[in-house]
């Protein structure tokens, strides 16, 4: 194989491959016209991980799955020793998700392996692919598990035990799509890790700029709540004696929401985005409730001062609603996490491509935020229309991807190769 880089007119990648491997996974869990519903470890994400592994398989990687079923595909470098660089995303959707969320970053790095095949371009480092499992969080909350147990944040057994709705864990998902692995998660070195993805948002759309250059994340607070109040009849029971547990969870839902049009201005965001309950059925008060949600600013300070302000109403939530809560689970990602050095790589490398850019902040969670605290991390924003996301309307053209990708990989192989 050849050492060294090519000279950027000579490399890029083949997007008419690109672009059918999109097309193959916009036929693996189908949802609403134009859109997909792949939530993690159905039987939709075993077809799509199927898939994936026979392309990998079919590049000469070698595929490996760990015990939370996050996929590893390795491209061996001429001193396999070294830590690998790696470049990743992840293949589950929303509900109602759209064909290109974390797909296109998954598929850009197979393609970028592709390429570097087709030239027979060989690197120092290894390359590898990540597939993060579950970073959606649609089925089982929170999301982004799998970065996160890879990183340390959560043990084996904790997203093991993570249950939906209809009463499956994680663990026994795993083990039913056959995606269990027998690799232990994290605890090695990684090189880098980029990871390209949609904007979600509309600012490069709006201004025609191909690639967005991510500097740093908005700074996210969220919470799982646990309601408990007690079943009573809706008719004869008094009012001041009602203790409903769907009642306490809505009144945080509109407090979460008044947090978010309190910073509004300045850019916060507070987000009501679930509410379960039982029975929650008609003639009978739910005696239990768990209320999700989320709030979130650029300014890390005002972030926390968004969540001191929840939890100030979770309390009088609770007092109002004479009901009793309690903070079933918590996270926390963002801020300025992106390694110096991977940010002006990225920029230097568009620069030398005759790509333009926009520095621009990560308002989304991401699968890099949990990556980016055991391995220097960057991340590639590519356009989608009008910002639409977690929607099936989403849609990012393949002229305004390509760029980025080309991007992708020669940043990734002037990183490999140093």
């Amino acid at each position: 194989m050849q050492q060294g880089l090519a000279r950027p007119a000579a490399l890029a990648i083949d997007a008419t491959r690109f672009w059918r491997t999109i097309e193959r996974s916009a036929e693996i869990g189908v949802g609403r016209p134009g859109g997909l519903a792949r939530v993690a470890l159905s039987d939709a994400d075993r077809q799509m991980r199927d898939e994936f592994c026979a392309w990998c398989r079919d590049a000469g990687l070698a595929v490996t799955v760990d015990a939370v079923g996050n996929l590893f595909a390795r491209r061996a470098g001429r001193e396999p020793g070294l830590p690998p660089v790696v470049l990743g995303s992840h293949l589950d959707t929303q509900i109602n998700g759209g064909r290109y969320d974390g797909i296109v970053g998954v598929l850009a790095a197979l393609e970028v392996v592709r390429t570097l095949n087709d030239r027979a371009i060989g690197t120092r480092r290894p390359l590898e692919i990540a597939v993060w499992t579950n970073e959606e969080g649609a089925r089982f909350s929170p999301p982004m598990v799998g970065s996160a147990a890879f990183a340390g944040v959560h043990t084996v057994d904790w997203v093991h035990a993570r249950r939906a709705d209809d009463g499956a864990t994680i663990g026994d998902e795993l083990r039913r799509i056959g995606y269990l692995g027998e690799a232990p998660v994290g605890g090695r070195p990684l090189d880098s890790y980029f990871e390209l993805h949609i904007e979600q948002g509309p600012e490069l759309h709006a201004r025609g700029v191909p690639v967005g250059v991510v500097t740093h994340g908005y700074t996210a607070h969220g919470f799982i709540v646990d309601v408990h109040g007690e079943t009573a009849h809706t008719g004869p029971w008094p009012m001041d004696r009602r203790r409903n547990a769907l009642v306490g969870a809505a009144m945080l839902a509109v407090a979460v929401n008044d947090i978010g049009w309190k910073h509004h201005a300045t850019g916060g965001k507070g987000t009501a985005a679930r509410i379960h309950a039982w029975p929650n059925k008609p003639g009978i008060l739910s005696d239990y409730a768990q209320f999700t949600g989320d709030v979130r600013h650029d300014d890390p300070a005002v972030a926390d001062a968004m969540r001191a302000e929840f939890m100030a109403a979770l309390a009088d939530c609770a007092r109002r609603s004479q009901c009793e809560m309690a903070v079933f689970d918590e996270w926390h990602w963002g801020a300025d996490i992106f390694d110096a050095a991977m940010v002006s790589l990225v920029r230097d490398t568009a620069r030398a491509l005759g790509v333009p850019t926009l520095d621009i902040a990560s308002q989304a969670g991401h699968d890099a935020y949990h990556i980016a605290k055991v391995a220097p991390t960057a991340m590639i924003f590519t356009p989608c229309r009008d910002g639409i996301t977690h929607n099936n309307r989403e849609h990012a053209g393949l002229e305004e991807t390509v760029p980025g990708i080309n991007v992708l990989l020669h940043a990734a192989l002037a990183r490999a190769d140093r």
